[in-house]
C-alpha cells in the first residue's frame, strides 16, 4: 500500500518555491554546464530498493531492535524518496545514545554526515552515500523518530511498494505518537559507565 503525503508536499513545495526565487535567478547566471542536472544510470524503482535498503541496514543496527513503520513514498519527476517512522518511545535519556548509534553506523557504512543538528528537542543527523543517496534521522514531537532516504536524479519510472514489512502494525497516515515500549530505548535512567549498553549491529 502506497503512501503518498502529497498535502504535506504540497506545502512544503510551496515553501521552497517562495525560498527559492533568489537561488534560481543566481542559477540562471551559471554557465549551461553547471545547471544540467546530472541523471544517474538507474530506474527510479531501482533507487527506491536502493532506498529501502539503506533503511533497512540503518534500523538492523540498531540494538536493541525498535518497532518502525512505513511512513512515505513521495516521487519527484526524476527522483523518490522512503521514509520510517520509529513507533517504540525513545526517552530524552537514552535519546542521545540512539542518535551515537546510529551516526556511528553511517560514518562505518561510508557516508558523509553533512550535518547535525544538536538542538536539545528537535535533534537531527543528515548524511549522504557515496553513490549521492541522502539519508537522514529528524527527531520530532514526542521524540519521535524518523528516518528518509532522497534518491538523486535517475531515470523515470514506475515506483512499487517497499518489500520490508513493517515490524510491528503498518499505519497509514497519519502515524500515531510513538506507543511501543522498550525497556532500554524507554527508560528514564540516564545511561552510565555501568549500564548495559546498546550497540550498532
Amino acid at each position: 500500500m502506497k503512501k503518498l503525503w502529497r498535502a504535506s508536499l504540497i506545502v512544503v513545495s510551496g515553501v521552497i518555491m517562495l525560498a527559492g526565487c533568489d537561488v534560481a535567478s543566481n542559477a540562471a547566471k551559471r554557465a549551461p554546464e553547471e545547471s544540467n542536472k546530472a541523471v544517474m544510470d538507474i530506474t527510479m524503482q531501482q533507487a527506491g530498493e536502493r532506498a529501502d535498503s539503506m533503511l533497512d541496514a540503518t534500523l538492523s543496527a540498531i540494538k536493541p531492535e525498535v518497532n518502525w513503520t512505513h511512513s512515505g513514498t513521495s516521487e519527484g519527476s526524476c527522483d523518490v524518496s522512503r521514509s520510517r517512522t520509529v513507533m517504540t518511545i525513545i526517552s530524552k535519556e537514552r535519546r542521545g545514545s540512539f542518535l551515537g548509534i546510529v551516526q556511528r553506523f553511517w560514518e562505518k557504512s561510508g557516508y558523509t554526515i553533512k550535518s547535525v543538528n544538536k538542538s536539545e528537542k528537535f535533534p537531527a543527523i543528515f548524511a549522504q552515500s557515496p553513490d549521492g543517496f541522502g539519508i537522514s534521522l529528524v527527531v520530532g514531537g514526542a521524540g519521535q523518530v524518523a528516518f528518509e532516504v532522497d534518491s538523486p536524479c535517475v531515470k523515470p519510472s514506475e515506483v512499487a511498494d517497499p518489500k520490508t514489512p513493517a515490524n510491528g502494525p503498518d499505519y497509514d497516515y497519519p502515524i500515531p505518537r510513538p506507543n511501543v515500549h522498550s525497556d532500554f530505548w524507554s527508560s528514564t535512567t540516564p545511561i552510565s559507565s555501568a549500564s548495559p549498553t546498546a550497540s550498532a549491529g
